[in-house]
Order: structure tokens, then C-alpha cells, then sequence
């Protein structure tokens, strides 16, 4: 079981390098990545940004337009071209903030520019489903972080957040078991292999 203080320890390293680095956490959906990514910018203060993937999802419109509504959350349901150009800006480090979106669960629409990446942040974490993803156009997305952490907790703990988590933004309890089980499970799976490209496998979740 890997202690949450062992993470901010190797997260604290990799900001402490001289220059820009990246922290990539990747996950099935509800395996914990935004929990403790939030808790690594709680620990390192200015000197870590939070930088989600989730902040590339399509616009509702644009889902609608392309037929997959439906099944929002899934690799083609995100702009992971525009992802990949942002992370290289931001591995660039030059003398210019970088702006990242950020995307709003209880509207279901990301903000452009919400997130300032100033050129002084040694570490950029970001975190999101398909970070490990050797297929495109999410490939060479792994080339681009200086380290990659893997969260694999418990299957039904991670069901039910997810459960809750859709419960809390309106969902009745059926109708957010019926979207997680055919929806988010569909990409657990494709997520949960990726595991290998990860420099780092937590198996549970994190022991305070």
C-alpha cells in the first residue's frame, strides 16, 4: 500500500529538478486521480499547477452534432489533439503564461483560458483517463510527461463513487448506475491496460 506522503515526496523531487517537469496521473474513471492531484497542489503549493485533461471534452453542442452525446467520456469525445499541443507549450516553459481550460461538471462545458500556467511553475501535474493510451491521437501524450502514475483502487469502491459522484450532479440513483455501467466500465477497460506505460502503479487507494 503506497502512502500519500510517498507521493507528495516523489511529486516534490520532480519539482525540486531545476526546471519544467511534468506529472501525468492516469485512471479509470473513479479511480481517485483529481483527489490526489489536489492533494500534491495542497502539499507543494506555488510550486505545482493543476492542469486536467477533462478540460478538453467537446462541447455539448459539438457531441450532439457528432452523434456521441451518448457516450461523453469516451477517447473521441475530447479534443486530445488540442491536449497533446497544450502539453508541449507547456514543457516548452517560455518566458509566457500558458492558459488552460478548465471544465465545469455541474454545467458539463469547459471555461477557456481558466487556468494560468506561469513560466516560473517547475511542476505541472495533470490528470485524466487516457494519458497511457498508446493509440491515436492520444499516443504521444506519454512522451511528454517526465512521469506517469497509475491509480488502481478497488473496482466497486470505485464504481460506487462514480455512482455518487453522477447522483450529485442530478442524476437519479438508477439512471447513474445504468450511465457508469455502460458508459464509464466500457472505458475502465480500455483504460486499466495502460497500466504498464505507468512509472508507477498504486494498487488502492492512497493510506493517508
Amino acid at each position: 500500500m503506497v502512502r500519500l506522503d510517498e507521493l507528495v515526496k516523489r511529486a516534490r523531487a520532480l519539482a525540486e529538478t531545476g526546471r519544467r517537469r511534468v506529472l501525468g496521473i492516469a485512471g479509470a474513471p473513479g479511480a481517485g486521480k483529481g483527489t490526489v492531484a489536489e492533494r500534491l497542489l495542497a502539499e507543494l503549493g506555488p510550486a505545482a499547477v493543476l492542469v486536467p485533461m477533462d478540460g478538453f471534452h467537446l462541447a455539448e453542442a459539438e457531441l450532439r452534432r457528432l452523434g456521441r452525446h451518448d457516450r461523453k467520456g469516451a477517447p473521441d469525445t475530447f479534443d486530445a489533439a488540442g491536449y497533446v499541443a497544450l502539453l508541449r507549450r507547456i514543457r516548452e516553459a517560455g518566458p509566457d503564461t500558458v492558459y488552460a481550460p478548465e471544465f465545469h461538471r455541474e454545467v458539463e462545458e469547459s471555461y477557456a483560458g481558466a487556468i494560468p500556467v506561469p513560466p516560473d511553475v517547475p511542476l505541472v501535474i495533470t490528470e485524466g483517463n487516457y494519458l497511457l493510451l498508446d493509440s491515436h491521437p492520444w499516443s504521444p501524450v506519454r512522451e511528454l510527461l517526465d512521469e506517469a502514475w497509475f491509480l488502481a483502487p478497488d473496482d466497486d469502491l470505485r464504481v460506487q463513487r462514480l455512482v455518487d459522484r453522477h447522483v450529485r450532479y442530478g442524476r437519479s440513483p438508477d439512471e447513474a448506475r445504468e450511465w457508469v455501467l455502460r458508459s464509464d466500465e466500457r472505458n475502465a477497460a480500455l483504460v486499466s491496460p495502460t497500466r504498464i506505460r505507468a512509472d508507477l502503479v498504486v494498487d488502492g487507494d492512497p493510506v493517508p
